[in-house]
């Protein structure tokens, strides 16, 4: 009874050591779910926040264009002092100071430094310019579209992406725990063997084995902790720090519902990648018109206000105002290479949306297959794994009984390892694999949208 009191003291002591070992944030971390990594992903990872800039910039980029139409206001400033004799007079006839003396032949020709200081005033709006505003407009809306689009697709990746993190970083916990149980039935049985050996009851030769065995189980082990390792950094680069360092609540064997997807279903053509090409063509097929626009005559109205004054006194000086049309055309050899550099762009996104169609096609059908070949997979590796840990039990008590040899209890434990190994990939193949069906049929990855 004595014992038995001793041995429970020790216990407690232990136990209350290991719980004071433990950090006081790691009790208070909640576990994350696959639905909390996502958002937290879409939330703080820096490459999504790089190309919602870009949406921004393209955004902006369209309202400047679409303001292309809109009148220019100019304003200037300028002060002068000059003796030049045609400046001179005209400096003066700006600030309405011209005298009958000013026509004197010798003033004219030599005349006395004069000085001012004015500002204007001018608006300039384009009547015609070709189309190329219009379509330049047009191409700056079609490309901030695609943009984002594009952003929306990177977002759906983006949790594709996390979905793979995720259940590979718990695949690789449950990996560790895998090869920490291989090494122990491999110290036990080298034990078990060692023993038998010091009693000349196992051949050295059956001693190597196990203890080869154990050796292989340690450095399997070993590359379980590094998988294990780098899986939670992938996931920490893809969702963040905290989630990289977070219990995960989601099991990978628990599998979402799939969709119903019929046999050569084509993409919903609202697939924000195909959405892209198809807005990445029109802003191309704007730009031809745009550039076939730069080899017609542009007409501008202009009016201006403007005012000379002569030093301090701002009641001294004259004002005058302008109204006028301009037409110019700019002829260039550069503007027809333009025209057809612009036209082969447009048939480059043409032919661009018809390989990104038939590709995303090509996704769904592939992802479907992979849907399939993993459930199938998952099946097989949970009938192998329960065949193989029995065929463990039997034959190790069957060796310790003396009636099977040490190679039937090692090939027992590797089949286990195989059948365990083929287990974990094939549970994440088939949490990727509805991940990726549901990228390219533009569902909800894991029950959760952008």
């Amino acid at each position: 009874m004595k014992s038995h009191s001793i041995t429970w003291k020790r216990l407690t002591v232990a136990a209350l050591a290991a719980l004071a070992a433990v950090p006081a944030g790691a009790a208070a971390a909640p576990p994350v779910t696959i639905q909390e990594a996502i958002r937290a992903a879409w939330q703080e990872n820096a490459g999504l926040k790089a190309s919602s800039a870009q949406v921004e910039a393209a955004r902006a980029e369209a309202a400047r264009a679409r303001a292309g139409h809109l009148p220019t206001l100019s304003l200037s400033g300028r002060g002068v002092r000059t003796d030049e004799p045609m400046m001179a007079f005209g400096l003066k006839l700006d600030q309405a100071r011209i005298g009958q003396s000013d026509f004197d032949p010798a003033r004219l020709n030599h005349p006395d430094a004069v000085g001012g200081w004015g500002a204007g005033a001018a608006l300039n709006l384009p009547v015609f310019t070709g189309g190329r505003v219009a379509a330049g407009s047009r191409a700056a809306g079609a490309m901030a579209g695609a943009e984002a689009a594009s952003h929306e697709r990177r977002r759906l990746e983006m949790a594709a992406a996390v979905v793979e993190a995720y259940f590979g970083a718990q695949v690789s916990e449950e990996g560790v725990r895998y090869a920490d149980d291989l090494l122990a039935q491999a110290k036990e049985t080298e034990r078990f063997v060692r023993e038998r050996n010091a009693q000349g009851l196992a051949l050295d030769a059956d001693l190597a084995r196990a203890s080869a065995f154990r050796a292989q189980a340690e450095a399997e082990r070993a590359a379980a902790l590094q998988r294990r390792a780098s899986a939670r950094s992938g996931l920490a680069l893809v969702a963040g720090d905290a989630v990289g360092e977070a219990e995960l609540a989601t099991p990978v064997a628990a599998l979402p519902p799939l969709p119903p997807v019929a046999d050569g279903a084509p993409p919903p053509p609202d697939r924000p990648d195909l959405v892209a090409a198809r807005l990445q063509r029109d802003a191309a097929d704007a730009g031809v018109s745009a550039a076939r626009g730069s080899l017609l005559p542009s007409l501008f109205a202009q009016a201006s206000a403007e005012t000379m004054r002569e030093g301090s006194d701002l009641s001294r000086g004259g004002s005058w105002t302008t109204l006028g049309l301009m037409l110019r055309w700019d002829l260039s050899l550069a503007d027809a290479q333009a025209t057809r550099a612009a036209q082969a762009r447009a048939r480059a996104a043409g032919e661009a949306l018809v390989w990104r169609e038939r590709e995303a096609t090509r996704e769904v059908g592939e992802a479907r297959r992979a849907v399939e070949t993993a459930d199938v997979r998952i099946r097989s590796a949970e009938e192998a794994v329960a065949a193989s840990e029995s065929a463990r039990h039997l034959r190790g008590a069957r060796h310790r009984q003396g009636l099977l040899p040490l190679t039937d209890v090692l090939d027992a434990e590797a089949g286990l390892a195989g059948a365990r190994a083929l287990l974990l990939a094939s549970r994440l193949e088939a949490r990727v694999a509805r991940a990726r069906l549901a990228l390219a049929l533009n569902l909800p990855i894991e029950g959760i949208t952008p």
